[in-house]
C-alpha cells in the first residue's frame, strides 16, 4: 500500500500557513490544483493576506478579481504596471469593487496603469471608505475621479498624482478642501499654475506639496 506523503497528512491550517508565505500568483495557482485539500488550503492563505502585490506579475482583470474576492482580510493592494506586470482595464476595477475586502482597505496602488479611466477609478474608489493612502500616478483619471476621492474617502493622508495631467485644479480644491486629514499630495509633471498650489496651502497651510522644489514659501494672504 503506497503511504501517504508527509505534507498530505498536514491539517488545512497549517497548509494554509506554509502556502501564505508563497508570493508567486502562479505557484498558487499550480498549488491550487494538486488536490482538493491544497485547494482548500490556498484560499484560506488568501483569506489571511492583509498585503497582496501584483506589481511585476502579468495579470488580466478576472485573475486579479478573483483572488482580490478570496482576500477577505486584505488592508493593502498594489496592482501598480511594470513591464510585465498588470493590464487591468476599467472592467477588472469594477470587478475588484464588488469584493468584501475593498470597505477595509487603507492603501491601494493604480500607479502607471494606462488602461483604466474614470469610469472604473470612481467604481471602486466609491466602495473603498477607509482608504488613507492611494497612488493613481501615471494614469488618465480627470477631476470625476477626483470628485469621487473626496465624497468617498475622508480618512485620506496622502495621495499621489504624478503626472496626472488632466486633472486640473478645480479638481484639486475640491479634493484638499473636502480630505480634512490630507497631509501629503504629489503633483510632479500636473499641468496646474502654480497659483493653485499656493491656493491649496491657503486651505490648508500644513499640506506636504511634492516635489518639495516647488517655489512655494511665498507669503500667503491673511484671512
Amino acid at each position: 500500500m503506497e503511504q501517504e506523503a508527509e505534507i498530505d497528512c498536514l491539517p488545512i491550517d497549517l497548509l494554509a500557513h506554509i502556502f501564505l508565505m508563497i508570493t508567486s500568483f502562479t505557484d498558487l495557482a499550480q498549488a491550487s490544483g494538486v488536490c482538493r485539500k491544497w485547494k482548500q488550503g490556498v484560499k484560506q492563505a488568501l483569506a489571511r493576506r492583509q498585503t497582496l502585490s501584483f506589481a511585476g506579475f502579468k495579470m488580466d482583470d478576472d485573475s486579479t478579481a478573483r483572488l482580490v474576492h478570496h482576500a477577505y482580510s486584505l488592508k493593502e493592494l498594489d496592482i501598480s504596471r511594470s513591464r510585465w506586470g498588470c493590464q487591468i482595464t476599467d472592467n477588472g476595477l469594477c470587478q475588484i469593487s464588488l469584493a468584501k475586502c475593498v470597505s477595509s482597505l487603507t492603501s491601494i496602488s493604480l500607479w502607471g496603469i494606462t488602461g483604466i479611466t474614470d469610469k472604473g477609478v470612481v467604481k471602486l474608489i466609491t466602495r473603498a471608505n477607509s482608504l488613507q493612502h492611494l497612488n493613481v500616478g501615471g494614469t488618465f483619471i480627470t477631476d470625476e475621479s477626483l470628485s469621487a476621492i473626496a465624497d468617498s474617502c475622508p480618512r485620506l493622508k496622502s495621495i499621489v498624482l504624478w503626472s496626472c495631467r488632466q486633472v486640473t485644479e478645480t479638481g484639486l480644491f475640491v479634493l484638499v478642501s473636502k480630505c480634512r486629514k490630507l497631509e501629503s499630495i504629489n503633483v510632479w509633471g500636473t499641468r496646474v499654475p502654480l497659483d493653485c498650489f499656493i491656493g491649496l496651502l491657503t486651505i490648508r497651510p500644513a499640506l506636504q506639496i511634492k516635489p518639495q522644489g516647488l517655489p512655494l514659501n511665498v507669503m500667503l494672504p491673511v484671512v
